[in-house]
């Protein structure tokens, strides 16, 4: 274990005033992890918060909690459990894993902790690999995962990546670290079983240190992925701006530039779901970019679509059925279509997403409401007014998303912005004299 005690130690440099939340199953990992911190905190008093979830899917996930509730005690560490009463997503193990992380994100908030801690292992590192490269991902997808995740915050830390599970087993026998066993890990029926039961076996009678060449291997994806970043940074801004691909500028890029910018623009939808995006997804969008018919529409997981018009694709989430509504607009407001406008101090652009107003020059408080029928604004630097079923049209804006689509009026019903498409003649630029500017996201 002199990897994982020397990563601690001298990589993340563990100090009296960290604050640590660890992941805990009560199996042989992560009490092999906790062993471990408690190890090192002998002499560095750091603050250990352990998290559990019962997932509530054995019959000996309460005995799990208790042990572990009563070991903690014991040691004097702070314990926090949850218990998943009732899951909804066909994809258990997704929304499993989301709840989990949601769980430690509260925790991480509520004791100001700056690490987060999880018992994945060597094992699971090649497992996870092998699993996407024969699933399909992208290339830092095939990476698996990594042993220091910054966000922002706080960091994920992985520090027994460089151990296999027979490692771990072997820790816990001579140190008598007491765990229990989930027999759920040993059926068939679940995918990663069987890459644990007959592949790496295989890959490791081959040769017994593999999960080395495999963290090799990743750690170098990891940089390759790192360096193209740079590289699709220095384009993505000229070919994708407010949920639209300007298809004229990306068919111009090199294809792996195109599918570099595609997999960034999954990755900031996805975020912790983006293990449901696979090369699939990428070919679905380079077919709506480079193909020749003006309009094509693609499902994506999670209720997001790929919806091609002309030179623009669109990449949002789908509406369904939403009903009309009219909300006042102070700070903040959160949409039913996904979008929020949100009041902000100052901002040195001037694009459709930004509107400027002179409170002297509307009636407040302001609103957000859904387009009633003959609904007219008055266009900045235009004589007259236009319907906003037109502007809507002529923007483009699909069908099935007009009704839905915000339009922000004083309290008169005057209309002062079509957020991201149209600003009336009440817009200020921003060397104007405003004193309010909202931004829509």
């Amino acid at each position: 274990m002199k990897e994982v005690y020397n990563f601690l130690l001298n990589k993340i440099k563990l100090n009296k005033d960290d604050i640590i939340v660890a992941g805990v199953s009560a199996g042989p990992d992560s009490m092999a992890l906790l062993y471990i911190l408690e190890d090192i905190r002998k002499k560095i008093p750091f603050k250990i918060i352990v998290a559990h979830i019962n997932h509530n899917l054995r019959k000996e996930s309460e005995e799990e909690a208790s042990f572990l509730k009563e070991y903690c005690l014991s040691h004097n560490i702070i314990f926090e459990y949850m218990k998943i009463e009732e899951y909804g997503d066909d994809n258990f193990h997704n929304e499993a894993r989301n709840i989990r992380y949601r769980f430690y994100d509260e925790l991480i908030n509520k004791y100001h902790a700056n690490y987060l801690m999880t018992g994945h292992h060597g094992d699971d590192l090649m497992e996870t690999i092998l699993m996407r490269l024969t699933r399909g991902s992208t290339l830092r997808g095939y990476s698996g995962f990594s042993s220091i995740i910054d966000k922002g915050n706080y960091q994920i830390i992985r520090p027994l990546i460089f151990v296999t599970k027979k490692d771990l087993e072997d820790f816990d026998k001579e140190n008598n670290i007491p765990y229990r066993i989930d027999k759920s890990n040993f059926k068939d029926k679940y995918t990663r079983n069987r890459y644990r039961k007959v592949v790496l076996p295989f890959l490791k009678e081959e040769d017994p240190y593999v999960h080395q060449k495999f963290l090799k291997f990743s750690n170098m994806l990891e940089e390759y992925s790192d360096f193209f970043d740079k590289l699709i940074t220095l384009e993505k801004d000229r070919v994708y701006k407010d949920g639209i691909i300007d298809v004229s500028i990306m068919k111009n890029l090199e294809p792996i530039i195109q599918k570099g910018i595609i997999e960034y623009i999954y990755r900031n939808i996805y975020e912790d779901d983006l293990i449901m995006i696979d090369t699939r997804h990428i070919d679905l969008m380079m077919q709506a970019i480079n193909s020749n018919k003006e309009r094509l529409s693609f499902n994506l997981p999670n209720d997001y679509i790929i919806d091609k018009n002309g030179n623009k694709v669109y990449l949002r989430k789908e509406i369904k059925a939403i009903m009309p509504y009219d909300i006042e607009l102070h700070d903040e407001v959160y949409l039913p279509n996904g979008m929020t406008i949100k009041k902000i101090n100052e901002s040195d652009k001037d694009g459709n997403d930004i509107m400027r107003i002179n409170s002297k020059d509307v009636s407040l408080p302001l609103r957000v409401r859904t387009r009633k029928q003959g609904d007219k604004m008055t266009i900045k630097n235009f004589s007259g007014t236009k319907k906003v079923s037109d502007i809507l049209i002529n923007s483009k804006i699909p069908k099935r998303e007009r009704d839905s689509w915000p339009i922000v009026v004083d309290s008169k019903d005057t209309i002062i912005w079509i957020p991201k498409i149209k600003k009336s003649k009440y817009n200020r630029l921003k060397d104007d004299k405003c004193d309010i500017i909202f931004k829509c996201l």
